[in-house]
Protein backbone atom coordinates (compact mmCIF):
# COMPACT_ATOMS: atom_id res chain seq x y z
CA UNK A 1 0.00 0.00 0.00
CA UNK A 2 0.95 3.48 -0.85
CA UNK A 3 0.54 7.14 0.83
CA UNK A 4 -1.16 8.94 -2.24
CA UNK A 5 -1.53 12.46 -2.79
CA UNK A 6 -4.93 13.84 -3.96
CA UNK A 7 -5.77 16.95 -5.03
CA UNK A 8 -8.80 19.35 -5.84
CA UNK A 9 -10.10 22.71 -6.13
CA UNK A 10 -13.40 24.09 -6.15
CA UNK A 11 -14.47 28.04 -6.71
CA UNK A 12 -17.54 29.97 -5.16
CA UNK A 13 -19.42 33.29 -6.18
CA UNK A 14 -18.84 34.96 -2.84
CA UNK A 15 -17.56 35.29 0.62
CA UNK A 16 -20.09 33.00 2.39
CA UNK A 17 -20.27 30.84 5.16
CA UNK A 18 -22.67 28.28 3.57
CA UNK A 19 -20.88 28.80 -0.40
CA UNK A 20 -18.06 27.89 1.05
CA UNK A 21 -19.32 25.14 3.17
CA UNK A 22 -21.25 23.36 0.52
CA UNK A 23 -18.75 23.60 -1.90
CA UNK A 24 -15.91 22.12 0.38
CA UNK A 25 -18.89 19.35 0.64
CA UNK A 26 -19.55 19.00 -2.80
CA UNK A 27 -15.64 18.66 -3.91
CA UNK A 28 -14.84 16.56 -0.87
CA UNK A 29 -17.52 13.66 -1.36
CA UNK A 30 -16.38 13.67 -5.26
CA UNK A 31 -12.98 13.42 -4.48
CA UNK A 32 -14.06 10.53 -1.98
CA UNK A 33 -16.46 8.75 -4.22
CA UNK A 34 -14.21 8.93 -7.69
CA UNK A 35 -11.07 7.58 -5.37
CA UNK A 36 -13.04 4.79 -3.47
CA UNK A 37 -11.68 6.49 -0.04
CA UNK A 38 -12.33 5.25 3.05
CA UNK A 39 -12.12 8.07 5.88
CA UNK A 40 -9.91 5.39 7.52
CA UNK A 41 -7.38 5.52 5.20
CA UNK A 42 -6.97 9.60 5.64
CA UNK A 43 -3.39 10.10 6.66
CA UNK A 44 -4.29 13.83 6.40
CA UNK A 45 -5.99 16.85 4.86
CA UNK A 46 -4.59 20.43 3.98
CA UNK A 47 -7.38 22.55 3.00
CA UNK A 48 -6.27 26.20 1.39
CA UNK A 49 -8.02 28.82 0.68
CA UNK A 50 -7.54 32.18 -1.22
CA UNK A 51 -7.38 35.21 0.81
CA UNK A 52 -10.80 36.88 -0.20
CA UNK A 53 -12.70 33.64 1.25
CA UNK A 54 -12.25 34.33 5.18
CA UNK A 55 -16.46 33.57 6.55
CA UNK A 56 -15.77 30.27 7.67
CA UNK A 57 -13.47 26.99 8.24
CA UNK A 58 -13.51 24.52 5.51
CA UNK A 59 -12.63 22.25 7.54
CA UNK A 60 -15.64 22.42 10.09
CA UNK A 61 -17.90 21.16 7.08
CA UNK A 62 -15.32 18.26 6.70
CA UNK A 63 -15.76 17.53 10.15
CA UNK A 64 -19.49 16.70 9.89
CA UNK A 65 -19.13 13.77 7.53
CA UNK A 66 -19.46 10.83 8.65
CA UNK A 67 -16.44 8.92 9.50
CA UNK A 68 -14.05 11.87 9.26
CA UNK A 69 -14.47 13.21 12.94
CA UNK A 70 -10.39 12.05 13.47
CA UNK A 71 -8.84 12.81 10.47
CA UNK A 72 -5.98 15.46 11.30
CA UNK A 73 -7.16 18.53 8.78
CA UNK A 74 -5.19 21.88 8.65
CA UNK A 75 -6.81 25.02 6.93
CA UNK A 76 -4.18 27.41 5.31
CA UNK A 77 -3.86 30.75 2.72
CA UNK A 78 -3.19 30.09 -0.68
CA UNK A 79 -0.13 31.99 -1.72
CA UNK A 80 -1.49 35.49 -3.38
CA UNK A 81 -0.28 35.33 -6.67
CA UNK A 82 -1.48 38.08 -8.68
CA UNK A 83 -3.86 37.63 -11.41
CA UNK A 84 -4.14 34.07 -9.87
CA UNK A 85 -8.07 32.57 -9.40
CA UNK A 86 -10.25 33.83 -7.19
CA UNK A 87 -12.48 32.82 -4.26
CA UNK A 88 -10.69 29.55 -4.48
CA UNK A 89 -10.88 26.57 -2.49
CA UNK A 90 -8.27 23.90 -2.75
CA UNK A 91 -7.53 20.26 -0.68
CA UNK A 92 -4.53 17.82 -0.96
CA UNK A 93 -5.48 14.86 0.55
CA UNK A 94 -2.98 12.34 1.43
CA UNK A 95 -4.33 8.84 2.11
CA UNK A 96 -3.19 5.16 1.90
CA UNK A 97 -4.15 3.07 -1.48
CA UNK A 98 -3.45 0.25 -3.50
CA UNK A 99 -4.00 2.41 -6.51
CA UNK A 100 -1.35 3.49 -8.46
CA UNK A 101 -0.41 7.16 -9.34
CA UNK A 102 -1.95 7.00 -13.32
CA UNK A 103 -5.10 5.45 -11.05
CA UNK A 104 -5.53 8.67 -8.89
CA UNK A 105 -9.14 10.82 -9.72
CA UNK A 106 -7.96 14.34 -9.56
CA UNK A 107 -10.92 16.40 -8.68
CA UNK A 108 -11.03 20.07 -10.24
CA UNK A 109 -15.00 21.74 -10.62
CA UNK A 110 -16.44 24.68 -11.49
CA UNK A 111 -14.01 27.86 -12.05
CA UNK A 112 -11.05 25.73 -10.85
CA UNK A 113 -10.87 23.76 -13.89
CA UNK A 114 -8.89 26.12 -15.55
CA UNK A 115 -6.31 25.39 -12.99
CA UNK A 116 -5.70 21.87 -14.26
CA UNK A 117 -8.26 21.37 -17.26
CA UNK A 118 -5.49 18.37 -18.84
CA UNK A 119 -6.90 16.36 -15.35
CA UNK A 120 -10.65 18.28 -15.23
CA UNK A 121 -13.40 16.37 -16.55
CA UNK A 122 -16.53 18.40 -17.56
CA UNK A 123 -19.66 18.19 -15.26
Amino acid sequence: MSVRGIRGAITVDANDGQQIASATLEMMKDLVTQNELDPADICSVLITVTNDLNETFPAQSIRQLEGWELVPLMCALEVPVKGSLERCIRVMVLANTEKTQADIRHVYLRGAQALRPDLSKSK
